[in-house]
């Protein structure tokens, strides 16, 4: 359902909830007022996106898919803020398939934007891993040091440590082909 429709129905449902209120239907008018508190907040956060994180922190990648499946165009359905979120989300259930594909996804989140650092800093992450994979020390290095710089928090920092170490084991290895 576009942002258009449901603001129409927030604002119908605000609107039958004052008339509630003004006929003197308290009970009725009260429900009413939650009822549109819960439309409104889904204008600026999708029902499906919301699901989809949490089924993706219980690991369950097939249900996570299902319910992004449901955003057919996410420029209509999502505010600008998500979009890059949903790219996010995207990324992460591709990696968990093939590593490789996913880092269009992750470009194109931190494109559209993040607006949260440890978001950032776990898609730089998930690009200097794709990198070293690629066998590219420099790009990882480069997206390791702007994912430290990102995780203000320090949500990361054991993941960035373990990085930087396998990297550093990657000097040491010597692939030989004959």
């Amino acid at each position: 359902m576009s942002n258009l429709i449901r603001i129409i129905i927030s604002s119908l449902l605000l609107i039958g909830t004052i008339a509630l209120f003004f006929y003197g239907e308290w009970g009725w008018g009260i429900l009413g007022i939650l009822i549109t508190v819960i439309v409104v907040v889904t204008v600026f956060f999708n029902e499906n996106m919301l699901i989809a994180q949490f089924y993706l922190r219980k690991e369950n990648m097939a249900k996570a898919a299902q319910w992004l499946s449901r955003i057919t165009n996410y420029e209509k359905q999502l505010i600008r803020a998500q979009h890059g979120y949903y790219h996010l989300l995207l990324g992460l259930m591709e990696s968990q398939k093939s590593p490789m594909q996913s880092e269009k996804y992750f470009k194109k989140a931190l494109t559209l934007g993040l607006h949260m650092g440890h978001n950032v800093a776990l898609a730089k992450l998930s690009l200097a891993g794709i990198a070293m994979a690629k066998r590219n020390k420099r790009e990882a290095t480069k997206y390791l040091q702007e994912a430290k710089k990102a995780d203000k928090n320090k949500l990361l920092a054991d993941q960035i440590k373990m990085m930087k170490d396998q990297m550093g084991m990657m000097d040491r290895q010597q692939i030989r082909y004959r």
